[in-house]
């Protein structure tokens, strides 16, 4: 239980950087493209990386990893778990596997995304 307090705290704080930075980049940008949420995922995911070395580096508490990674990363864009759980697989040797999980995570979701918007259009209003 004492775990879920640093995920939950830094879940609120990543959530809220993720809207304050994708209404930026909107007011910015503009709508024809969606550059607020390709931006928030790179830079989510090199923000992992780093987190990951320095973590690594220092030997870094498991309350910062919860705090940081699961909690603020993971509420700034989730993207970032992908790309550390790919680089897992793929320094593993692993590279068939991590194929297998770009492709099943990318596609997957597009469907699954697309089957919900499908299902909900049958459902009377």
């Amino acid at each position: 239980m004492n775990s879920l307090f640093p995920v939950m705290i830094g879940g609120a704080i990543g959530a809220g950087a993720r809207h304050l930075a994708g209404q930026a980049m909107l007011a910015r940008l503009g709508p024809g493209f969606p550059w607020w949420t390709l931006s928030i995922n790179i830079a989510g995911s090199l923000l992992m990386g780093l987190l990951i070395g320095i973590l690594a580096r220092s030997g870094g508490g498991e309350t910062t990893r919860l705090f940081v990674g699961v909690g603020v990363l993971g509420g700034f864009t989730t993207f970032s778990t992908f790309s550390l759980e790919f680089w897992t697989l793929f320094e593993r040797g692993q590279i068939g596997q991590a194929s297998f999980y770009v492709l099943a995570s990318v596609v997957g979701a597009i469907l699954a995304c697309g089957l919900g918007i499908f299902v909900m259009r049958q459902v009377p209003a």
